[in-house]
């Protein structure tokens, strides 16, 4: 019996979506899945001071979508500030001598990283020339040639249907006016998940496989093109993740808090839709699939560019039947994105794997062991 309704899912997946297989049925994702994080960065060594006659620096990785600095050596007065700053100012981090009350700073044995600096270029000043610093390493974001070279689950179900959010503002208000709440995760300077705030509380979520520890992980939020098919991000708010509350690998998820929550406390927040969505309905996801800028995956092209849609549930995925599978558009770095329902436009799914068809943790799974602590 369980060889036949094997057989029947892998005909039924291959098919029109009239024919999707029926919600009670198990089936086994397929050989190609896998979690879906991204490296988009390398870290290197070097020996810049300052301090002294050299008050003020700039560290340059030309192409590079962000700079991420290191400090040792430490000898701040009382009374100095230390910026990390881009060149125009418009992204500024000042750390005193009270490294922890800046709340952007990961403190380690030798020193502490500061906060990612946004585009290829960092300025970093002291106030006082008696105050010494060094920065022994960095992290940088890779030039779009290093990005195309790196491997990537297939998840692209077809042609790439997502866009830019933004471009869905006049056509799909409301499942645009659902992707604020969704960030991107920079993993200790180097590799990418996606994550959201779940509630209307301090709480986020992501996967499981994208971190179990706060340590060195950055949450920016409206990292997103203010129009349709732009380059540019708009201004982009970014806090540390403070605390995880509760993760499961069986259940690929990770509950969490962030430093600093007045700063991001405006970009709203989703809802848990605790059930197990229908087959053939219709659904989105919302993330940064190879650590671009947010993006909407609504419509797919295997069903004839219509919307994206449920194919099965009860899917295996970390676990015996815990997830859904769709065609919609994803990436590597589209790990943690939340997916939701085109009728309710609250979250039925935590995406983690790829392979086409692509899969989600059931969020009803999830919500039944983080409600309490929402």
């Amino acid at each position: 019996m369980r060889k036949t309704l094997q057989l029947l899912t892998a005909l039924a997946l291959a098919l029109p979506m009239t024919t999707i297989v029926p919600a009670t049925t198990t089936s086994t994702p397929a050989e190609a899945s896998s979690p879906q994080t991204q490296q988009i960065g390398t870290e290197e060594s070097v020996s810049v001071r300052v301090g002294g006659a050299n008050r003020s620096t700039v560290i340059e990785r030309p192409g590079s979508g962000y700079v991420k600095l290191h400090f040792t050596d430490l000898r701040i007065l009382p009374g100095d500030v230390l910026t990390v700053s881009s060149p125009d100012g418009t992204e500024k981090y000042t750390h005193t001598r009270d490294l922890k009350a800046s709340l952007t700073a990961t403190l380690d044995a030798s020193g502490f990283w500061a906060m990612s600096i946004t585009g290829d270029r960092a300025v970093v000043s002291v106030t006082n020339p008696l105050s010494r610093v060094r920065i022994d390493k960095l992290t940088r974001g890779y030039t779009e040639a290093e990005m195309s070279s790196q491997p990537s689950v297939q998840s692209i179900c077809g042609t790439n249907d997502y866009r830019d959010a933004v471009c869905y503002q006049s056509s799909n208000p409301t499942e645009w006016g659902k992707t604020k709440s969704v960030a991107k995760l920079l993993r200790n300077g180097s590799s990418l998940c996606t994550a959201w705030r779940v509630g209307p509380n301090n709480r986020m979520l992501t996967n499981e496989h994208c971190f179990t520890s706060t340590s060195g992980i950055e949450v920016w939020f409206n990292y997103q093109c203010p129009t349709c098919g732009g380059t540019a991000s708009a201004a982009v708010t970014k806090v540390l993740a403070a605390q995880v509350l509760k993760y499961s690998a069986a259940l690929d998820y990770t509950l969490f808090t962030v430093n600093n929550f007045a700063a991001i406390s405006s970009f709203g927040y989703l809802e848990l839709d605790a059930r197990v969505p229908a087959v053939g309905e219709e659904m989105y996801i919302v993330g940064h699939p190879a650590g671009k800028l947010k993006k909407l995956s609504l419509r797919d092209n295997n069903n004839g560019g219509g919307y994206c849609v449920v194919r099965a549930v009860r899917v295996n995925g970390s676990s015996s039947q815990s997830d859904i599978s769709y065609m919609c558009d994803t990436e590597g770095g589209s790990s943690g994105s939340p997916v939701l329902s085109r009728r309710t436009h609250k979250v039925i799914g935590l995406h983690h794997f790829g392979g086409c068809p692509n899969q989600g943790v059931r969020i009803d799974l999830v919500a039944a062991q983080i409600n309490s602590l929402l």
